[in-house]
């Protein structure tokens, strides 16, 4: 591990773990008892001591790229590996051949994601597909199509093991339950971002043309509330209520493509999430509820045919405008981004084009 002088953002150093590999680092994941598992292009996987020395490496078989990886919540030592159309099982403690794989589906795997009893586990794919695979009795129980392009995230929900949601660059966000193989609710970005035009009297000009497909999803741990990042820079908020979810809040948040979302934690009346952007950018934002609420009350005022122009703008300047706690210039687009608690500190990985991940400590909170 090395720091690096270079990367200082807002007096926040750069430790490097830069011994790990030889390709761009795709993906991160962290056990509960604080190993690191980190994969990258042509196959490699590394998984790291919380100090951020190596401590196993290995090619998988094929070298595809590792593009999603996941640690059982129930067995710690255990995790699930994506690469290509591919997924592997493999174990910390014995770290070397998988001990289980599995070819559900028919394209590349963008995302995996595991329940939180280790029962299910989801699998999008470059198809628009879902694949769920029943986990003890090893088969796919069901086949979730209803994305018309490459489906780019999908997340079981805390405290709801049959209940997962889903989004793509098709700029759809879906809300399922396994045991039914069509969508509970869905929304169309496109038609969200037409009505955040027509209310947000700030709008840059030339947005318009920059579609909010969706690249990454988050879900809080109540497992009521996910957030979306999407293609035109913008983070968008959601409350899930029975088998429906609407929209709460909507921020701009990159100049460039979100590409990954990430709830840090959570706290009474403050909700915490980490982004990274393809304008090479690490933000935290605090998504309080009385921020939630008035963009709410802002949208009903707007909403109402009799407001005038004036009394708008004067809403949307009156309003608090989301801002973040805290923003690392990284420099470099970010593929993963992964919060973590390691020797007693909060940090965030960063994982980019380059072959080292980069770690920040976040200090207080």
């Amino acid at each position: 591990m090395s720091i690096d002088p270079g990367s200082a953002a807002g007096g926040i150093m750069a430790a490097k773990w830069d011994s790990g590999h030889v390709s761009p680092v795709l993906s991160l994941a962290v056990s509960k008892e604080r190993v690191i598992a980190s994969g990258a292009e042509n196959g490699e996987l590394t998984i790291w001591s919380e100090q951020g020395n190596p401590i196993g490496k290995l090619h998988l078989k094929g070298e595809e790229d590792v593009t999603g990886l996941t640690f059982s919540p129930v067995s710690f030592s255990k995790f699930y590996v994506a690469h290509g159309e591919t997924i592997s099982v493999l174990d910390t403690r014995a770290f070397g051949e998988p001990v289980e794989t599995f070819s559900i589906n028919k394209d590349e795997i963008n995302c995996i994601s595991v329940n939180e009893t280790d029962s299910l586990l989801a699998a999008a794919d470059d198809s628009g597909t879902v694949k769920v695979l029943d986990l003890q009795s090893k088969k796919v129980c069901r086949t979730l199509q209803r994305h018309t392009n490459i489906c780019s995230a999908v997340v079981f929900r805390p405290q709801r093991p049959q209940s997962l949601v889903s989004c793509g660059l098709d700029m759809q966000v879906m809300l399922w339950n396994v045991q039914k193989a069509r969508p509970l609710w869905l929304t169309n970005l496109q038609h969200l971002a037409q009505d955040e035009e027509d209310t947000d009297l700030h709008q840059s000009p030339g947005q318009l043309f920059n579609p909010p497909l969706a690249h990454s999803l988050s879900v809080a741990s109540c497992g009521n509330v996910f957030c979306c990042g999407a293609e035109d820079g913008k983070i968008r908020s959601f409350r899930i209520t029975g088998t429906r979810f609407e929209e709460d809040l909507c921020f701009k948040a990159h100049t460039q493509g979100v590409s990954q979302v990430s709830f840090l934690g959570e706290d009474p009346g403050k909700t915490l999430l980490l982004s990274g952007g393809n304008d090479g950018r690490v933000c935290l934002w605090s998504l309080g509820k009385e921020t939630v609420q008035a963009q709410k009350q802002q949208k009903h005022h707007h909403s109402k045919k009799s407001a005038s122009k004036v009394k708008l703008k004067h809403m949307a300047e009156a309003s608090p405008r989301v801002s973040s706690s805290l923003c690392i210039e990284h420099g470099e687009k970010v593929n993963w981004i992964l919060g973590a608690d390691l020797q007693g500190s909060k940090v965030v990985l960063v994982a980019d084009p380059s072959n080292a991940i980069s770690m920040y400590q976040l200090g207080e909170l």
